[in-house]
């Protein structure tokens, strides 16, 4: 189990590590992808891969990485209909781990049919890891980018961070950005003979489905994009909607508690409660139980999201009280690991408008009125806040530019606590041809939360059947001790 302190902590990178330079290996003037197949070494009913791919897309004589796959083949190999390419999100979700763990982690109806394709994106797991010195890690500040010194102290550590992981990981750091991980998948559709890509994101997944659509239409067969992003979002409205979804999914917790005796908040005022633990944090008295450290005011608001993903109430109502009486806690198993960023390639993709601490004091007051007990998002305002001092963005937020592609299903939560429905909702209404599936219950990752979204989205990805317009998939009251259904693949915090 995570202490509280591990699910308190800040989101600066994705892995913590010491490490040598990566030497960039000669890459081939022609290269034609051809994934190399193995069983794996962790379980042999998995088949581990690796495909050796440029560095830089735009100058392959660059060098080249090994990209890692993983492979559980169709159970049903005379009803084969191709293969199935999944991405956890993150950014950074290692999708060969996550296949190697979760040996159902579709339905029988897909596990059937296809072959399910994980793998991790560059920079990630197992494809040349992006790694720093944790030493360096270790000096990230604590101090609110609001005023004149917090601000220039995050400068200061994005520079110092990204230099040394520069130094200690070598030239892929510059090219984790979406649109290189989209050709990437490319890649891997080529690599594994299908001439049109079948494929499921959730999350930050669906940044690279979405992208993937634009960039390659006559390569899809099946894109279907769960608790989606929306990359036309600027900075206001990134920090809002994420502001707003993160308050709405505490207050779906709050009422739980309000109705259910089983919430060990049952009966308090569970908002007055979260805002003294605030004031607490505010003048500094506010302790993490397990290590004796305080806790800031932004690790406060950020302490619940984690919890929300399942969601996991009855654990969160635990932990609120124990933080509030000084004792230590634990949370569940699944929803309270430590929030991890990867600040290279979240920052390659998002440009934001805070160019002083003025500007985040500014962000800081819209979003405190949007959501008043929690007062900010902390996994908007840490990805936001994270990107302070980048120079260079590759791939800057536009609205969508999807032409010529078979249809898209676009499936969005309601309640959903890292992507708000308000994204689901954009992302469907530029992408011509897409259809918006609601779910109307709790949680991130939707597939994961209901039959009906299964069923809906299981029949699109075998025969390309749509749902009908504007359906509703209703709420599935959350297990009290998480994931309700099938376990979700998702890490614990992030998109």
């Amino acid at each position: 189990m995570k202490t509280l302190r591990a699910a308190l902590a800040l989101p600066v990178v994705a892995l913590a590590a010491m490490s040598t330079a990566v030497p960039a290996n000669a890459a081939p003037a022609q290269q034609t992808p051809t994934i190399t197949w193995a069983p794996c070494a962790q379980d042999a009913t998995v088949d581990c891969g690796k495909l050796v791919l440029p560095i830089n897309w735009d100058n392959p004589g660059d060098g080249t990485f090994t990209l890692a796959l993983a492979r559980r083949k169709a159970k049903v190999p005379s009803e084969r209909i191709g293969s199935l390419v999944f991405d956890p999100g993150g950014p950074g979700g290692p999708g060969v781990a996550t296949l190697l763990a979760s040996p159902d982690m579709f339905s029988p109806q897909l596990m059937d049919r296809f072959d399910v394709i994980g793998f991790d994106p560059r920079g990630v797991g197992q494809s040349q890891a992006v790694k720093c010195d944790s030493s360096v890690l270790g000096q990230a500040p604590t101090d609110a980018p609001d005023t004149p010194k917090g601000y220039a102290d995050a400068v200061a550590f994005r520079k110092k961070l990204v230099d040394d992981c520069r130094k200690v990981s070598g030239p892929l750091i510059d090219h984790v950005d979406n649109i290189s991980v989209v050709k990437d998948i490319d890649a891997i559709r080529a690599g594994l003979g299908e001439k049109k890509l079948t494929y499921y994101g959730v999350s930050y997944g669906t940044l690279m489905g979405q992208q993937y659509a634009e960039m390659f239409p006559d390569h899809v067969r099946a894109l279907a994009l769960d608790s989606n992003m929306d990359h036309s979002q600027n900075t206001t409205g990134f920090l809002a909607t994420e502001a707003q979804t993160d308050e709405d999914a505490f207050q779906e917790f709050v009422k739980w508690c309000d109705r259910d005796a089983t919430c060990v908040l049952h009966g308090q005022d569970v908002n007055a409660l979260f805002n003294q633990l605030y004031a607490r944090a505010q003048a500094g008295t506010l302790v993490d139980p397990n290590s004796g450290r305080p806790i800031t005011p932004d690790q406060l608001s950020d302490f619940p999201v984690g919890y929300l993903y399942g969601p996991a109430w009855q654990y969160l109502a635990q932990d609120l009280k124990a933080l509030a009486d000084g004792k230590p806690a634990f949370g569940p198993k699944a929803d309270t690991q430590v929030p991890v960023y990867f600040p290279f390639a979240f920052c390659s993709d998002w440009k934001f408008d805070l160019p002083n601490a003025a500007s985040v004091a500014a962000q800081r007051r819209i979003d405190n009125r949007i959501a008043p007990t929690l007062r900010i998002s902390g996994i908007g305002w840490g990805a936001a806040t994270g990107c302070i001092g980048t120079t260079k963005v590759a791939n800057p937020q536009h609205p969508y530019r999807v032409h010529g592609t078979p249809p898209i299903l676009i499936v969005g939560g309601k309640h959903d606590p890292a992507t708000p429905y308000a994204w689901s909702v954009g992302a469907a209404s530029q992408i011509r041809n897409s259809t918006l599936l609601t779910y109307d219950g709790w949680g991130h990752g939707q597939y994961f939360k209901s039959p009906c979204v299964v069923d809906a989205t299981d029949q699109y990805l075998i025969s390309g059947k749509m749902p009908a317009r504007g359906t509703h998939c209703p709420a599935v009251p959350p297990d009290t001790t998480g994931f309700a259904g099938q376990h979700s693949p998702l890490p614990a915090t992030g998109f």
